[in-house]
């Protein structure tokens, strides 16, 4: 079967590309040690299922699950029911409830890490919302979260952003959940570049504001604080933050623009991770720690760095539909069967977004079969009528 496509490019001309398909990435041969590596994971949806707001969310659990396997396997953790599963764009909290309680058991059955998302989701942001309406959200999903036997990422809440009048209600409301968790939580700080409404999270537009809200929120509760993970696209503030925080309390990146250089750090410090991309780019990640591990820094920069023109481009504006990207790679490398998402999500690129997605993760190393993903292009193509 030949591997030449046809593909569009963005100025209306065509172009022959031939797909490679020589990702090369063994799992690792020992566990990973050097960072923490989280990948924020995505949902398959049920193909055949009415897909959209007016009917329940609808899920391909044997395969979700099964990606989640593929992941552990290469030594990663998985952050379960985050924005990356679509939660809050298609994955309402009651097949979050679902995903983390069939996830968090897989888990403990194939031996993987997982952390879960606990937000404030069932609550409606509204006129009539309070700061204690928020508390009590966020209590039963931290609740539930704890049951099933995961550690807790304390998500930002759409809620609060839009009933919090300053830094003072998002403290007044953190201290309150902190006190009543039963074990350390990574923070997590979502710019609203992935979601518009979080903008002026913990309380000020400002960012330096904003940041020392949050480090006066860790610093009271260091004992209950794993890390904090954010989401803010630019290097400098990430550094910044990173070197204020007290010393056992970690930075998980979310950047998915600077993410080989914040991982691998400087002689003050680096971030673990916890990352959308890392969905994506599993075998390359996993490669990449695991010679960080041996303390080959070439060779991790030589199987990370050629995937952050991939990311850029998945992560590009608007950023929020990043998920797209990140579930067309796995059908292209045959971890689910259809290209279809919840809501409809599948929509939300173009053709011609897909096909140099395609051809920036064939050059990454990233595509596992060449003939199978141009034979899982051709019907997209043609649908979009690309002879």
């Amino acid at each position: 079967m030949t591997t030449r496509l046809t593909l569009p490019r963005a100025d209306g001309s065509t172009v022959a590309y031939d797909v490679r398909g020589d990702g090369g990435f063994a799992p690792p041969e020992a566990p990973l040690r050097s960072r923490v590596a989280f990948a924020a994971a995505h949902v398959v949806a049920d193909p055949l299922a009415e897909q959209g707001p007016a009917h329940p969310t609808a899920i391909d659990w044997d395969a979700t699950l099964a990606y989640r396997r593929h992941l552990w396997s290469h030594g990663l953790a998985v952050a379960e029911a985050m924005d990356t599963a679509q939660r809050g764009m298609g994955l309402d909290w009651a097949a979050a409830r679902e995903l983390i309680r069939l996830a968090a058991a897989e888990a403990k059955a194939a031996g993987g890490r997982i952390a879960c998302g606990a937000g404030t989701d069932q609550l409606a942001p509204g006129p009539g919302v309070t700061l204690d309406d928020v508390v009590g959200a966020y209590e039963e999903q931290c609740a539930f979260v704890e049951a099933s036997g995961s550690p807790v990422i304390l998500m930002a809440s759409r809620a609060l952003a839009k009933c919090a009048r300053g830094p003072e209600d998002y403290a007044a409301v953190y201290d309150r959940v902190l006190a009543q968790v039963a074990h350390p939580v990574i923070l997590h700080w979502l710019g609203d570049m992935f979601d518009p409404a979080l903008a002026g999270y913990w309380g000020s537009g400002d960012v330096d504001e904003a940041m020392n809200t949050c480090l006066d929120l860790i610093g009271r509760h260091e004992a209950k604080i794993d890390g904090i993970k954010i989401s803010l696209l630019d290097a400098s503030l990430e550094i910044a933050m990173r070197r204020r925080l007290p010393v056992g309390v970690r930075m998980y990146s979310g950047d998915d623009f600077h993410y080989p250089e914040l991982i691998a750090g400087d002689d003050r410090g680096y971030s673990d991770a916890l990352l959308g991309i890392f969905d994506a780019i599993a075998p390359a990640a996993s490669a990449a720690i695991a010679r960080l591990d041996a303390g080959d820094a070439e060779g991790y920069r030589a199987a990370l760095e050629p995937t952050v023109a991939l990311s850029r481009h998945i992560f590009q504006t608007p950023t929020f539909h990043y998920k797209t990207g990140i579930v067309f790679l796995a059908y292209l490398n045959g971890h689910q069967s259809h290209f279809r998402m919840v809501h409809g999500q599948e929509s939300a690129r173009s053709v011609v977004h897909l096909a140099k997605l395609l051809v920036l993760a064939d050059r990454a190393g990233l595509v596992h079969d060449a003939e199978r993903a141009a034979a899982r292009m051709r019907p997209l193509l043609a649908l979009a009528g690309v002879a």
